[in-house]
């Protein structure tokens, strides 16, 4: 057994664990482990942010870049609750993230003596919001815990872990039985009785509709064979983007799913909550039956499905076109129109169709667009095309203001050699602009495009629509982003139309280090994109 400090074991844990980056902002009830990462630092990159909120929401792009763990270490308390919002979206999107903090010294612990960054019980706050949480009370216990936390985190439905050291554990030495990898749980079996239900649906239905989420990668090819087999459109939102190439005639997004919605009377739902058609597209047709395929059965409980499967997507799709004996083509015709008809209806949507057309065309395939809470974003949800499932990066349902920037630079430290644009807001992008230093500091060649229109735009247009156009708090003074962009040494343009936009992201995009694009856009003019997101709306 060899004899490691709590930090040494902490970080000889991750190493047999494949991680190779951490994201991290260090002080003092963490010294321990920062200490042991640098004694590694030829084989763990260590990034530190200069927001705890950065780690984390970095930790969670790395993760959806990669397809690894993203793992971040921050201080507890404040450090800690920092950082909640970022684990707080990653529970959202199925992140694998590891958050590791730290506690007060174990003599304080739970004595409420008012210990540098306590709170009272930290270790009941954190499981309240990631999917996993424990405290390593001694170093002993480190390789073991580390290892349950990946077990936990990447099994079934992937989320969030978290685990907390006391401040003199991460220094304190000990003989250490080191742990390897422990394996996944068993995914769930799809059942034989549901499948020959589901697929009885399916026979009798006459225009079924597939709508995926992000649990649906990792069975792309299974959806498109339903999806053949049921001539059927994939409708994907937010993190099912991709799951189906935008380029085949039956991809479409919520603007084609919303057009369909009234005809519809089958929905195939596949590792998804079905936000769209749940609430946002009103009452399904009478007579609509549902099939739902999830990991997650509490999904299924939720849903009150006609027909729940409780199995990871690709397998339980599989057995779906397994057991359809034949082609059923009805419906093609019609979604093949409708598609086209939508196609041109939110051209409307200026001017950002405008700049997400150009985007597109500059863009290769394996390349990733990162969201935010912004007019941009949310019409890139539904008009901006994506070529492969994981392209699209989102803070899904949690719509998380801010998150998108420091989100696109984890996107880009796990996918270096990919081409990454943060899609962000003038507002939104302040809440973490200080994070251009570490795209700086660590070469971190990520282009954002700041669409800058002075406002929230999304407040200000609700609060003129629904409050006899009184406004409060969503006008915004901003910076002049180009001084901003140069205190920091980032390369800038700012461009006013969409002729002018593609000179600047070819420029952009060829630069190595991180540059920025001002848009400059008028609230005033720009056109809602929300008629094709949630219907009654715009």
């Amino acid at each position: 057994m060899p004899r490691m400090t709590g930090g040494e074991a902490l970080v000889d844990s991750l190493l047999r664990h494949d991680v190779d980056t951490v994201f991290g902002l260090p002080g003092a009830q963490t010294y321990g482990l920062f200490d042991a990462l640098a004694k590694q630092s030829n084989r763990i990159r260590l990034i530190g942010a200069r927001h705890e909120q950065g780690c984390g929401y970095m930790a969670l792009g790395y993760a959806k870049a990669s397809g690894r763990p993203g793992v971040f270490s921050v201080v507890p308390g404040p450090g800690m609750l920092n950082a909640s919002a970022a684990l707080l979206t990653g529970y959202a999107v199925n992140a694998p993230m590891l958050c590791l903090t730290g506690q007060v010294p174990s003599a304080f612990l739970g004595q409420g003596h008012g210990h540098l960054h306590e709170m009272p019980d930290q270790l009941a706050t954190l499981r309240g919001f990631v999917k996993w949480a424990e405290r390593i009370d001694d170093t002993t216990q480190a390789a073991h815990l580390v290892a349950r936390a990946f077990q936990e985190m990447t099994s079934g439905r992937p989320r969030p872990v978290a685990l907390e050291m006391p401040w003199d554990m991460f220094t304190t030495s000990a003989d250490v039985t080191v742990q390897d990898p422990l394996p996944r749980f068993p995914n769930p079996t799809p059942d034989a009785e549901r499948i020959a239900a589901a697929v009885k649906l399916i026979r009798a239905a006459k225009s079924p509709m597939i709508f995926v989420g992000g649990g649906a990668v990792g069975a792309e090819a299974e959806v498109k064979a339903l999806a053949e087999l049921l001539g059927a459109p994939v409708i994907s939102h937010r993190s099912g983007r991709g799951v189906l190439d935008d380029r085949h005639p039956l991809a479409g997004t919520t603007a084609l799913g919303g057009k369909l919605w009234a005809e519809t009377d089958l929905l195939i739902g596949i590792g998804t909550r079905l936000e769209a058609p749940g609430w946002r597209w009103g009452p399904p047709p009478a007579g609509q039956k549902r099939i739902r395929i999830d990991i997650d059965p509490a999904e299924i409980r939720r849903g009150k499905p006609d027909i729940g499967i409780v199995a990871d997507a690709r397998d339980a799709t599989a057995a779906l076109v397994a057991a359809i004996p034949a082609p059923q083509l009805g419906w093609l015709a019609e979604v093949t129109r409708r598609k086209a008809e939508v196609g041109k209806a939110i051209q409307k949507v200026q001017p950002h169709m405008d700049y997400l057309s150009i985007l597109r065309a500059v863009m290769p395939d394996d390349s990733f667009v990162v969201d935010e809470v912004c007019q941009s974003a949310f019409t890139a949800i539904f008009g901006y095309p994506i070529h492969r499932s994981g392209g699209f990066v989102t803070s899904g349902w949690q719509g998380t203001l801010g998150a998108g920037f420091p989100i696109a630079l984890g996107v880009k430290v796990g996918a270096p050699d990919k081409k990454v644009v943060s899609l962000t807001g003038d507002g939104g992008f302040l809440f973490a602009g200080s994070e251009l230093a570490t795209a700086v500091q660590h070469g971190i060649g990520l282009c954002t495009v700041v669409f800058n229109n002075s406002a929230y735009g999304n407040v200000l247009r609700d609060q003129t629509r629904l409050f006899d156009g009184r406004v409060s708090g969503s006008r915004l003074h901003n910076p002049d982003f180009q001084q901003y962009a140069a205190s920091f040494g980032v390369k800038s343009w700012r461009v006013t139309s969409p002729d002018s936009f593609r000179p600047a992201i070819e420029a952009a995009l060829d630069e190595p280090g991180p540059t920025l694009i001002e848009v400059m856009t008028d609230i005033a003019t720009e056109v809602s994109p929300w008629e094709f997101i949630a219907p009654g709306r715009s």
